[in-house]
């Protein structure tokens, strides 16, 4: 019922409509501090269902066949945006079991031993064993159990998140000191594990930048050298062409505005995708193209929420 619904919403050749999905981790099991996000187990379920309803093509094939008229019904893509480690050693073997290619884009910097802001934050409160955390000027928070370490890296995050990049790293380092915390250096890809997963069959890799900076915010010439150098050091390590961009996270008008997709244009890349929910279209920018993944765990509901994807026009405005 599900795929027939689907195939009504879709369409094929010059009525098709492309679904790109989005993850960023998936962790080997249910993560206490976020129960919610993806795990191995739901992952290999989800890929479950994608198989039988989908036609998962390769994101750049997708973006070929989506200008050519020739997508099929039920199109859809699988990517995937940071640089896990988990990517390679979690996803990578449930996506080939499933026979199933995915796009990883990867922020450069963060390659043996970096470490996202964010994931700064959260590892922070998640190792804290202080009842509180004292985090300054950002506020202090109970850390007693995972629920009150969720809200406290969750207020933490929305409060620096828009900071400079520097200060953001400042912040980080003084609130994983209030933590009396060591912070990781395993969550990110090694220079190592990059090269084994471009490797993997059925994965393509994507430029992400070189520091994940929020494009908007920095001067055009730094966010147009993060653009060019990230894809530089990638295609460095794989020996391969890489011509897909994400921007990072992803809002248009906020994240990334209209100069940003020209600077992707204007160096060469075939395609780039935001986080503005929707399916793509023919006539659509190929360097906006819409991604949005549903967070129900039932069946039922996963596919709905899909469905309902589709059928919007555009649930978020482009730059």
């Amino acid at each position: 019922m599900i795929r027939v619904g689907l195939g009504c919403l879709t369409g094929a050749g010059a009525q098709a409509r492309l679904s790109i999905l989005i993850w960023h981790r998936v962790h080997l099991e249910r993560d206490p501090m976020f129960p919610s996000e993806i795990c191995a187990k739901r992952f290999d379920t989800t890929l479950t269902w994608l198989r039988n309803w989908f036609n998962v093509l390769p994101l750049d094939e997708a973006v070929r066949r989506l200008a050519d008229d020739s997508l099929p019904r039920r199109a859809a893509a699988i990517t995937f945006d940071d640089g896990y480690a988990d990517n390679l050693s979690v996803a990578a073997p449930i996506l080939a079991r499933h026979g199933m290619p995915a796009t990883v884009f990867v922020a450069s910097s963060f390659l043996d031993g970096g470490l996202m802001w964010n994931d700064g934050v959260i590892e922070a409160a998640r190792r804290c064993e202080l009842a509180v955390l004292d985090a300054g000027e950002f506020g202090r928070y109970p850390v007693s159990d995972w629920g009150s370490r969720t809200h406290a890296a969750e207020a933490i995050i929305s409060r620096i998140k828009y900071m400079e990049p520097e200060q953001r790293v400042r912040a980080v380092e003084e609130i994983a000191k209030a933590a009396r915390v060591t912070l990781p250096t395993d969550l990110m890809l090694t220079t190592g594990g990059l090269k084994a997963l471009s490797k993997s069959p059925g994965i393509t890799i994507g430029a992400h930048t070189v520091t994940h900076p929020i494009l908007a915010r920095i001067p055009d010439a730094t966010a147009r050298a993060e653009i060019s150098s990230g894809r530089t050091a990638l295609e460095a390590i794989i020996d391969k062409r890489v011509g897909l961009f994400a921007y990072p996270n992803g809002k248009p008008g906020k994240d990334y505005e209209a100069r940003h997709v020209e600077m992707v244009r204007e160096l060469g890349f075939d395609a780039a995708v935001s986080t503005a929910w929707g399916a793509s279209r023919r006539g659509d920018d190929p360097f906006q193209l819409r991604r949005f993944t549903p967070w129900d765990e039932e069946r039922l509901r996963f596919g709905i929420r899909m469905a309902k994807n589709l059928a919007a026009s555009a649930q978020q405005a482009l730059v």
